[in-house]
């Protein structure tokens, strides 16, 4: 394996840590964000919804704007665009500047996520192993540093504009110079691996990542935007404590995703998948029997162990798809990132205001384990026995497989 391809992964995993780390300052902090700008338990589910779709919208232009500009380029330059809009939500104090700031935040988010995971999968194919969920281990370790800045921020009572400016002051340049690096699918198909510009991505083969998709994103926005408001006002928790339950989720997200890869090498992307199906589904059902919150945090620490495997694993396999288009196979399964948050946010919310929160925890549990019908989408075409199962075996995951 080259230097460069080394730097490339290297430099890559940082971005993925620095988008963790300003997620989940965005995300932890919601209720001081309701505060701060006087924002109606009515009115939230509205700015929850705009940036997942604003999100797709980025998603959507990345897919066109990268048959002219390289991937490395547009995530070079959409990460410091998410970090200041990061700061704006800490710095304003009127309805508009929150709207201006988070419609920032969505659109480069959706340029930086589409463009990060085109990367991921290019180093992934020209390694010739699972490396994919190595990234995202690096996301979820960025997660918990800014979860953990989020309970420091609520357990002394800072403001935002306080607990997020040395983030970004120490972050964004850091990106910027670790961009550098970057390696994008020309580079790796210069290592003797296929490119991944060219040829049409049909729809139909897609849709049953884009549900899986769908699916996995409505467990993690039921975590990111109401573990907090859960554990507060449903199990009794104290608002320094609500913030506890993402940290947590993360921490259970690295730990499966940094052994995720090892896991696909050895069993296979399907059985792995069905397991964390498996393991998220109950997790959602002890979060909605939690009698307290640390029963409830249990729950949310099965949920990140769970649902850690299967978002890496999709992109993986949409690569696999489509080898030689997999930037546009990419940028579009990943919109249905942000249609599982638009629809998780405001179904939970919506269920839970009719019916109540306890029960809104079950639905997602039912979508997560219809993943189980779905996961035999995830073995490569060659590694398969005439049934659709997959092969379980040690050899490479990411080489030249063109199709489900």
């Amino acid at each position: 394996m080259t230097e460069v391809l080394r730097r490339g992964r290297g430099s890559l995993a940082f971005s993925f840590l620095v988008q963790g780390a300003a997620f989940a300052l965005l995300v932890t902090r919601i209720p001081a964000i309701q505060d701060q700008y006087g924002i109606s338990d009515g009115l939230l589910p509205v700015f929850l919804a705009a940036v997942p779709i604003l999100a797709g919208v980025g998603s959507v232009c990345t897919e066109k704007l990268v048959k002219r500009v390289r991937p490395s380029r547009v995530l070079r330059w959409s990460q410091p665009v998410v970090l200041l809009a990061l700061l704006g939500v800490g710095a304003g104090d009127s309805l508009w500047q929150a709207a201006l700031a988070l419609g920032a935040f969505g659109l480069a988010v959706g340029a930086l996520d589409a463009s990060m995971n085109m990367l991921g999968v290019s180093l992934q194919r020209a390694y010739g192993r699972s490396i994919m969920l190595g990234f995202h281990a690096a996301y979820s370790l960025g997660g918990i540093v800014g979860a953990s800045l989020a309970w420091v921020g609520a357990h002394w009572e800072l403001s935002l504009f306080v607990s997020y400016l040395p983030v970004v002051v120490l972050l964004l340049p850091a990106a910027f110079v670790g961009s550098r690096w970057y390696v994008d699918g020309e580079s790796c198909a210069g290592e003797g691996v296929q490119g991944a510009s060219g040829g049409p991505v049909v729809f139909k083969l897609l849709l049953p990542l884009c549900l899986v998709m769908t699916f996995a994103y409505i467990g993690d926005s039921t975590v990111s935007n109401w573990s907090a408001k859960y554990l507060q006002d449903v199990l009794g928790s104290s608002e320094q404590l609500s913030t506890v339950p993402y940290n947590v989720y993360m921490v259970m997200t690295l730990v499966g995703r940094a052994l995720g890869d090892f896991g696909v090498r050895r069993f296979g992307a399907v059985v792995v998948v069905r397991f964390g199906a498996v393991v998220a589904a109950l997790g959602f059902a002890v979060v909605a029997m939690a009698p307290g919150p640390w029963v409830g945090m249990l729950g949310f620490t099965l949920l990140g162990l769970g649902l850690c495997v299967i978002v890496p694993q999709t992109f993986a396999a949409a690569g696999r798809l489509f080898p030689n288009a997999s930037d546009s196979a990419i940028a579009r399964l990943n919109v249905f990132n942000y249609v599982g948050f638009l629809i998780g946010s405001p179904l939970v919310g919506a269920l839970g205001d009719a019916w109540n929160y306890r029960g809104a925890m079950l639905v997602p549990m039912v979508l997560v384990l219809v993943t189980l019908v779905y996961a035999r989408s995830f073995a490569p075409a060659a590694d398969r026995y005439g049934d659709g199962h997959e092969r379980p075996r040690t050899a490479d995951v990411g080489r030249g497989s063109n199709g489900l």
